[in-house]
């Protein structure tokens, strides 16, 4: 089964009240699900990292094999797709809990999107983000 995510994790201030969230289509472009979740105090990067992992876990557990991620920070697609390294020593084990999950599939695809093509996912983060204070 393959399955396209968006996936999107912010905070407001750097670090600050983070969230992220998820969007889950299936191979006919329907909606099969959603994640919305506060993250307490994080970085943007952590966030978005979390985002994905959130995805991945959720992806497993619906039998998925191929997976296309769609993701608004460049920096973040870049590392996972090792055009650039992991340098900072917070994102090195989520850089790492990614690629480990990421091993449970046959075909897995990270890209970026513009900020505003990725607006689903970047609602569930805010109201995360919300409901979290």
């Amino acid at each position: 089964m393959k399955l396209t995510i968006y996936t999107d994790g912010g905070a407001r201030g750097n670090p600050g009240p983070a969230g992220l969230g998820v969007v889950i289509y299936n191979e006919k472009k329907i909606l099969i699900g959603e994640i919305s979740e506060y993250l307490g105090v994080a970085t943007n990067n952590q966030a978005e990292y979390k985002a994905l992992i959130a995805a991945l876990k959720k992806a497993k557990t619906l039998g998925a094999t191929d997976l296309q991620f769609y993701l608004d920070s460049e920096l973040v697609v870049k590392q996972l797709n090792r055009e650039y390294k992991v340098k900072n020593k917070d994102l090195a084990p989520l850089f790492l809990e990614v690629y480990n999950l990421s091993l449970s599939f046959k075909n897995i695809k990270f890209s970026h999107i513009r900020r505003e093509l990725n607006h689903e996912a970047d609602q569930l983060a805010n109201e995360a983000m919300d409901r979290g204070h």
